[in-house]
C-alpha cells in the first residue's frame, strides 16, 4: 500500500478547509431530521417536566431555568453538523413547530414563538463568528444566547415576576444551553462523526483528520 503523499494530504486538509455557505438537498434532509427528532424529544419532555420544574423552582424561584436546555439543543446540534447560515434557526424553530402540533401545555407563545427567539439566538451565535468558526466555543456560544431567547420570552411573559427571579431564570438559562445545548451538542456531534455517516459534511470530513 502506498503512503499518501504530503500533497495529498495537503490538498485533503485545503479540501476540509474550504467551506460554503451554500445549502444542498442532503443539507435541508439533516436539518430537518434533526429538527423532527428534536421535536419529538421537546413533546416528551413537555410531558415529563412538570415535576422536574417544581423541584428546581422550589429551591429558589427562577432555578428552573437549568431544566430549559431539553428545549434549546435543536439549533446548536444542527448548525454544528450542517454548517450553514440559518440551520440553527430553521431546525430550531421546525422542531417548536412539532412540538406544538403533536400538543401541550404551553399553546403557541410557549412552543412556536419561544422556539423562534431560541432559534434566532442560536443563530447568532454562529453569525457573530461570521460562519467561519466551528469549535466547542462556538457551539457553548449559540446554546448561551438560545437561552437567552428562552429567558427573554418568559420574562417579558411573565411581568408579576419581580428583577431577581427574571435575573435568576435568564441566568440559569443560559447556564443551561451552554452545557447542554452547547457543549454536550459539540460533544455528540463529535461522535456521531467519528461513527463516518456525516462524511458528507465538512463536519463529518474534518474528524478524520483529527
Amino acid at each position: 500500500m502506498t503512503e499518501p503523499t504530503i500533497d495529498a494530504v495537503e490538498n485533503e486538509s485545503s479540501a476540509v478547509r474550504k467551506h460554503s455557505n451554500t445549502w444542498r438537498v442532503v443539507d435541508i434532509v439533516v436539518a430537518a431530521i434533526i429538527a423532527v427528532a428534536s421535536g419529538v424529544i421537546f413533546w416528551g419532555w413537555d410531558i415529563v417536566c412538570a415535576a422536574p420544574l417544581a423541584i428546581f423552582g422550589a429551591v429558589t424561584p427562577g432555578f428552573e431555568g437549568l431544566l430549559n436546555a431539553f428545549w434549546l439543543f435543536a439549533g446548536p446540534l444542527a448548525a454544528i453538523i450542517v454548517r450553514k447560515p440559518g440551520a440553527a434557526l430553521f431546525a430550531e424553530t421546525l422542531a417548536a413547530a412539532l412540538e406544538l402540533t403533536m400538543g401541550n401545555q404551553w399553546g403557541v407563545g410557549g412552543s412556536l414563538i419561544v422556539g423562534i427567539m431560541q432559534g434566532i439566538g442560536a443563530e447568532i451565535g454562529f453569525a457573530i463568528f461570521a460562519y467561519k468558526k466551528w469549535n466547542m466555543l462556538t457551539t457553548a456560544v449559540s446554546g448561551a444566547l438560545a437561552g437567552v431567547g428562552c429567558g427573554i420570552y418568559y420574562w417579558v411573559m411573565n411581568p408579576a415576576w419581580g428583577v431577581l427571579r427574571s435575573s435568576i431564570y435568564l441566568g440559569t438559562s443560559i447556564v443551561s444551553g451552554v452545557v447542554l445545548a452547547g457543549v454536550v451538542m459539540y460533544l455528540l456531534h463529535r461522535a456521531i462523526a467519528q461513527t463516518g455517516v456525516l462524511d458528507r459534511f465538512e463536519s463529518g470530513r474534518a474528524q478524520t483528520l483529527v
